[in-house]
């Protein structure tokens, strides 16, 4: 997704969710990622030199930096769409979508049981730790 983040600011500086539009839209609408994996995004490319992030009306918006213009056209192969789409496929037949569904799957047996307070507590740092290491994991590409 870093490639097709990059890509959707060629079309002009704009704010998270104007992004995540830009993709819905690029996709067909078969995907929108969620402002969980857009914003730490953003935030590593404002660190990595490739965007530049500004206030305006109130919200962050975002725009290309010369290098981050150069690397999103070095990064447009191919059609956006075709290409998140492709990926959204491989999405939903990967172990990872596997593994997601099986920890969602315990999540909610957790959440349904007798658990004590204290149990109910190592669950859900479990679970936002998954979460916090999947997207450092983002940001480390």
């Amino acid at each position: 997704m870093p490639s097709l983040l990059l890509a959707a600011l060629l079309d002009g500086p704009a704010h998270g969710y104007e992004l995540m539009d830009r993709l819905e839209a690029s996709s067909g609408g078969s995907w929108r990622p969620s402002p969980g994996s857009v914003y730490p995004l953003l935030q590593s490319f404002v660190d990595g030199g490739l965007v530049e992030g500004s206030d305006a009306n109130g919200r962050r918006v975002f725009a290309l930096t010369d290098a981050g213009r150069e690397q999103a056209l070095q990064g447009q192969d191919g059609d956006i769409a075709t290409e998140e789409a492709a990926t959204h496929e491989e999405l939903h037949h990967s172990p990872l979508r596997t593994e997601m569904e099986r920890l969602k799957a315990a999540a909610r047996q957790v959440s349904s049981s007798e658990a004590s307070a204290e149990q109910m507590e190592q669950a859900i740092a479990a679970v936002r730790n998954a979460r916090q290491t999947l997207y450092r994991i983002l940001m480390d590409q």
